[in-house]
């Protein structure tokens, strides 16, 4: 069963705590204080709370409960030094709730619970803007598969190891909206390779071969498009701002092509967007079953 909060559409405030592990603290006394935020608190609470693990760390407590292929994050180079930076934490929670009051709650709750095992190494409070739209304007997620679909994509199956279990890119993006809103609409969305008021995608010939979109449709080898499910939402204030992009994968080797597609690393082309956007965090976390956390609380 994996953690119901994963696939939990529709809340408006989020919360994003980055946990590492205080020195001489026993990884398996931090899983477990997580652990103990049980489905029970998170209802009367009013909100969701998803909890993510280090691959390292997960893997040395529950090696048997660890995706294959799921690793620590490691910066991704591009061409003329572009560098998309590693931040990697020992644990990750997740809240989302309908309002700010509760998520800043429950927030709060949650870091006081694994308090006396690590310290709050990043915070960052974010929100749903407008109509699941990205504050470019463009809509966030038009790729993402039907939530009934979405565990198929997102949940390793029975019979893999980590059944049950998702492995998550967190990244927080800051976007300089000044210069993407000073192109002219054709441009801007020549950038993403949609259209920005109702997003449609580009005919070929309109889209360019370094727009988001292109860069972003990733094929296995039989020609099957990969794709991740996206939770993003936007965060910041006046001065800076952007997006904590979110992504949940049973198949941890997706979210790396994804990112080297997005630097150029094999073939020098950028994605555009990285031209308007930057990236200040990166890291990947094991979000295990339900059952699996269980055995710690």
């Amino acid at each position: 069963m994996p953690q119901p909060g994963v696939f939990a559409l529709g809340t408006r405030s989020h919360y994003y705590l980055d946990f590492d592990l205080l020195p001489g603290a026993a990884p398996e006394d931090l899983v477990g204080a997580l652990a103990s935020l049980d489905e029970p608190r998170r209802t009367t609470a009013g909100a969701n709370v998803v909890v993510g693990l280090a691959p390292s760390l997960w893997r040395a407590v529950a090696p048997e409960d660890c995706p294959e292929g799921a690793v620590d994050f490691v910066p991704v180079d591009g061409p003329d030094g572009y560098r998309m930076p590693a931040t990697q934490h020992s644990a990750w929670a997740w809240v989302a709730a309908a309002g700010y009051d509760a998520a800043f709650d429950v927030a709060r709750a949650c870091a006081a619970a694994v308090r006396p095992w690590a310290v709050l190494a990043e915070e960052t409070a974010g929100f749903a803007y407008r109509d699941s739209r990205d504050i470019s304007g463009f809509v966030d997620g038009t790729e993402n598969p039907p939530l009934d679909e979405a565990p198929e994509v997102a949940t390793v199956p029975d019979g893999r190891a980590g059944a049950g279990a998702s492995v998550a890119l967190v990244q927080r993006w800051e976007h300089d909206l000044a210069r993407l809103s000073s192109l002219a609409l054709a441009d801007q969305e020549a950038v993403i390779g949609r259209t920005k008021a109702d997003s449609v995608e580009l005919d070929d010939d309109l889209k360019p071969p370094d727009s988001h979109v292109a860069r972003m449709v990733i094929e296995d080898e039989a020609g099957n498009e990969l794709k991740v499910f996206r939770r993003s939402t936007s965060f910041g204030g006046v001065r800076a701002h952007g997006m904590v992009f979110v992504a949940f994968t049973n198949r941890p080797p997706t979210l790396e092509v994804m990112l080297a597609r997005m630097a150029g690393t094999a073939d020098g082309v950028r994605d555009r967007l990285t031209y308007f956007s930057r990236p200040l965090t990166g890291a990947y976390y094991v979000v295990p079953s339900v059952p699996a956390l269980r055995r710690f609380a």
